[in-house]
């Protein structure tokens, strides 16, 4: 989008069967990272096929006052539906100070930024119809737990709501370790309904941080087992820095990675047939279509790579062959 950063991406098959994409943006006088911890908003698009291209709708979830938990930021949405209702997982964040006007210097040290990470959180909003009104709840799904490894912050949701309404809810988190965070980890939690209570199950991190460093995951289930991406952060799994690893489990506690680690790649061929290693791709999600995933969405950045080499975002789709 002209003038806006966008990032995220998470798909859905409205009521009127079109195709409808909730993404992320904010302005680009704000530096890509970390301008959207203070100044993110969840938008929607749509397209008659999956494929798109995808025209802008709405803001669905602006800044609503710095008293709201979720009243500066609103980032990382997954979109979802459980009988006639809409179901928005997403990450919102707060902080008491002046918005960053352009011209004006932004970057991880400013209070701004650290005050906003600390407050990231995740929550949710419903509709009965894909074009809104959207509720917001008053308060996150999934609060810090002091002394744990998601003590300061929670975010990143990927929610797997099952056909008895019930949910399974992996998400990334990261430990406070004084006046610094942790590395980011993998926390499991459950709810019986996606409006009901949250617990979370693992009381360490799914995968262990010593050996594992994922964020971004996306998880389905097959009828037999639960199923998992996410972005390998150092390649140490999937053999590619940033590309995305595959991983399984019975209960959605313990996670196996699978034989063949690697879910995807940065390395993309086009359909001129020219091949190109984005500088991002991240936040995947798998729209699936009559049970079977049918295309692959994800955030991407043109440059070397690195949020601040960036001069453009946007969101991109790869068609999953079928067999």
């Amino acid at each position: 989008m002209e003038g806006y950063w966008v990032w995220c991406g998470s798909v859905v098959q409205g009521e009127d069967g079109r195709f409808h994409l909730f993404a992320s943006r904010w302005p680009k006088h704000l530096p890509m990272h970390p301008g959207w911890i203070v100044h993110s908003e969840i938008v929607r698009a749509v397209s008659d096929t999956p494929e798109g291209p995808y025209a802008f709708q709405e803001i669905v979830l602006p800044a609503r006052g710095a008293e709201y938990w979720d009243g500066r930021s609103t980032h990382n949405p997954h979109i979802t539906k459980l009988g006639d209702t809409y179901v928005l997982y997403y990450m919102g964040s707060t902080h008491p100070l002046p918005d960053v006007l352009p011209g004006e210097e932004f970057g991880l040290n400013d209070a701004r930024c650290i005050v906003g990470r600390a407050n990231k959180r995740v929550g949710i909003a419903t509709s009965r119809s894909v074009l809104g009104p959207w509720e917001r709840r008053d308060a996150p799904i999934l609060p810090t737990r002091p002394g744990k490894f998601d003590s300061f912050l929670t975010s990143n949701p990927a929610p797997c709501i099952h056909a008895d309404g019930s949910v399974l809810l992996i998400y990334k988190a990261r430990q406070y370790e004084g006046h610094v965070h942790g590395k980011m980890t993998i926390g499991a939690a459950r709810a019986d309904r996606f409006d009901g209570a949250y617990r979370v199950i693992s009381e360490e991190p799914v995968f262990p941080p010593g050996r594992f460093h994922l964020e971004d995951p996306f998880i389905w289930h097959t009828g037999d087992r639960y199923e998992l991406i996410a972005k390998d952060m150092d390649g140490t799994i999937c053999g590619e820095p940033h590309a995305g690893i595959h991983a399984y489990s019975g209960d959605g506690l313990n996670w196996h990675i699978s034989d063949h680690p690697k879910a995807y790649s940065r390395i993309i061929t086009w359909d001129d047939g020219s091949v190109i290693t984005m500088g991002s791709f991240e936040r995947p999600f798998i729209l699936f279509q009559n049970g079977k995933p049918t295309h692959l969405f994800a955030a991407t950045a043109d440059g070397e790579g690195g949020f601040r080499r960036a001069a453009n975002t946007w969101n991109m789709v790869v068609p999953i062959a079928q067999e």
